[in-house]
């Protein structure tokens, strides 16, 4: 039996994850699932935003579902997701963008976001001046080669086609320049049947608004990734289509990539779709693919339907759509 931790947080993170673990129960899988305190609810509780108790929980488990926490104005706040990224070893951030429903004008949309996720500006490491504040920005060659394997991997076992590297090197001559070298040389060994491709970040960034169809994988540095994820889901619908995933060699966290949304908590508006398609992604990583394609094929059949959610001008709440959800799944046929 899979041991999945469960990590609802704060905001609408316990409604959306309080819908995915509905349909994953609905798939019948051979999992528990363990709940587990994060965010601002386990500060208010324990006194900590991740306690060593959902550390050690998450470190246990096959894998991890988490929802969302609300970020305080604190400026001695330790955000609990760079740190368990950090102790779980997460280096890989992916995020699938892909269309549900029709948006006039648009071409369907079908892309992962492959995003590198411990360096960069996110080390956190900050010097104060008497003029300022000065971030030190980390590239290593280690870590470039690590997510570049991973992206032509991914692409690979998936049946892409191309990988495009996004970058800024012509600014950043040294550091993106280093990032983009290796995605030259590891293309050129070990993705040779894909198709490489570079774009500068600005111009990619403009490309996934106007079109977000010719891309296939993306593959870039960690701040880079957390900006266009955002844009290529605008493109699809918005972040409440937005499922995503933090991996690493041993251990792996998923969830939707929308925040808390505070103002919308409790009143069942959030759009649960990506934190049921994050609970798909889940499953295919620790060995469920069948029950992660039922969700997946259910999730895509109830839109088609035309049960919508509030957030693209349907009527249902979080708690109807899943309701919907859960039938489909529950009709289709067993293996």
């Amino acid at each position: 039996m899979k041991r999945i931790c469960v990590l609802p947080g704060d905001g609408i993170g316990p409604e959306v994850i309080s819908c995915a673990t509905r349909v994953l129960e609905a798939t019948g899988i051979d999992a528990e699932l363990l709940h587990g305190e994060i965010g601002q609810s386990s500060f208010r509780k324990n006194g900590e935003h991740l306690p060593a108790e959902t550390l050690h929980l998450m470190r246990d488990s096959d894998s991890c579902l988490f929802g969302a926490v609300t970020t305080p104005s604190d400026p001695s706040y330790e955000s609990p997701v760079l740190r368990f990224r950090k102790e779980l070893g997460l280096y890989a951030n992916l995020r699938p963008v892909r269309s549900l429903v029709r948006i006039s004008g648009r071409e369907p949309v079908d892309l992962v976001i492959v995003r590198e996720n411990t360096e960069g500006l996110y080390t956190q490491r900050e010097v104060y001046d008497d003029g300022g504040v000065t971030t030190m920005r980390r590239v290593s060659h280690v870590a470039s080669a690590r997510i570049v394997r991973f992206a032509i991997d991914y692409a690979l076992k998936n049946g892409r086609k191309r990988i495009c590297c996004v970058h800024k090197a012509n600014v950043l001559k040294e550091s993106d320049g280093l990032f983009l070298s290796v995605f030259r040389g590891l293309m050129g060994k070990e993705g040779v049947s894909l198709e490489a491709e570079e774009q500068l970040v600005d111009s990619a960034a403009m490309k996934l608004v106007t079109e977000p169809h010719k891309f296939d994988v993306i593959v870039t540095l960690n701040l880079y990734g957390d900006i266009i994820s955002d844009v290529a889901a605008g493109s699809a619908g918005g972040l409440g289509f937005a499922p995503s995933g933090n991996i690493g060699d041993r251990h792996s966290v998923f969830g939707p990539a929308h925040g808390s949304a505070p103002d919308i908590a409790g009143k069942k508006l959030a759009n649960p779709t990506a934190a049921i398609l994050s609970g798909a992604m889940m499953l295919r990583h620790i060995g469920f693919g069948e029950a992660a394609k039922n969700i997946e094929d259910g999730v895509k059949s109830v839109y088609e339907s035309g049960h919508l959610t509030v957030d693209v001008g349907g009527r249902h709440d979080s708690e109807s759509f899943t309701d919907h959800v859960v039938r489909k799944i529950r009709e289709m046929p067993s293996s």
